[in-house]
C-alpha cells in the first residue's frame, strides 16, 4: 500500500496512469493507493452537468477544481477528510467480474464501517455505502483490459459543504453523511487508513508485501501479490 497523502487530484490522476498502463503490460504488481485530495469535484464519462450546481467556472473561485475524469458514474466531490483509495489491480485471474468487483470494493467499506459500530447498507439499484437515505461512501471505477483505476472514496471527516456544490453521483432527494456524522463526534483520517488497508486485503485475499522496485517508480510500493495476463474487457462502472 502506498498512501500519497493530501495530494492534487490530477497528480494522482496522472500516476494511476502510468500504474494502469505498466499493470498492463505485466511490470507492475497489484497495487492500492490511498489519497486525500484537496477540494475537487470530478464528472464522470456518464455525468450530466445539470447535477453540476455551479458555473463551470465558477467552482474555482470557490477553490474547487473541477475535473472531467474517465471513470464510470456522474459527478462527486472530494476533499479533506475523504479516504479514496484507488486499487491498480489485474482482475483476470483475480476477479474477473466487473460487478462483483465493485460490489467487492464497497465490501471493503462496509467492513471498515463495521469497525467503528456502524452498520452501512447496499441500496439495490445504486452503488456505494448508505446509512439509511444518506451516502457514506462511493464507488466509480474504469476496468480496461481487466485492469482497473479509480475506486471508492469514503467519507470520514470532511466538510459537509463542498457536496452542496453537485448533486453527488446524480442522485437526486439523497443525502450525504460521514463517519463522523453518524458517531457524533471528530474522526481523523489516520484511525481509518489502517482499518481500510487491512478490509482490502481481507476482501481480495491478498497479503501485503515489502516494495522492492519502489525508488525506481516516484516512490510507488506494490503492496498486493499477483501476476496474470490481461484478458479482453472495457467497462465502466459507478
Amino acid at each position: 500500500m502506498l498512501d500519497l497523502g493530501r495530494i492534487a487530484f490530477r497528480e494522482s490522476w496522472a500516476l494511476q496512469q502510468r500504474l494502469f498502463e505498466l499493470r498492463g503490460s505485466g511490470r507492475l504488481p497489484d497495487t492500492l493507493l490511498l489519497a486525500e485530495h484537496p477540494p475537487t469535484v470530478t464528472l464522470g464519462r456518464s455525468g450530466r452537468r445539470e447535477n453540476l450546481l455551479l458555473a463551470a467556472d465558477a467552482y474555482a473561485g470557490r477553490g474547487v477544481e473541477l475535473v472531467e475524469i474517465d471513470r464510470g458514474g456522474d459527478v462527486t466531490y472530494h476533499g479533506p477528510g475523504q479516504l479514496v483509495g484507488y486499487p491498480i489491480l489485474d482482475l483476470s485471474k483475480r476477479l474477473p467480474d466487473v460487478h462483483k468487483y465493485v460490489r467487492a470494493l464497497e465490501e471493503v467499506m462496509l467492513r471498515v464501517l463495521a469497525g467503528f459500530g456502524i452498520e452501512g447498507a447496499r441500496v439495490a439499484g445504486m452503488s456505494g455505502i448508505w446509512c439509511g437515505s444518506e451516502k457514506v461512501g462511493a464507488v466509480g471505477v474504469k476496468v480496461k483490459n481487466w485492469i482497473t483505476m479509480h475506486g471508492f472514496a469514503l467519507n470520514v471527516d470532511p466538510r459537509p459543504d463542498g457536496f452542496e456544490l453537485i448533486v453527488p453521483c446524480g442522485i437526486r432527494g439523497k443525502g450525504v453523511t460521514s463517519l463522523a456524522r453518524l458517531l457524533a463526534r471528530p474522526v481523523d483520517l489516520d484511525a481509518v487508513r489502517q482499518p481500510t488497508v487491512d478490509a482490502f486485503a481481507a476482501v481480495f485475499g491478498a497479503t501485503p508485501v515489502k516494495a522492492t522496485w519502489a525508488t525506481e517508480l516516484a516512490g510507488v510500493t506494490p503492496w498486493l501479490q499477483a501476476a496474470s495476463e490481461p484478458a479482453g474487457l472495457l467497462a465502466e462502472v459507478c
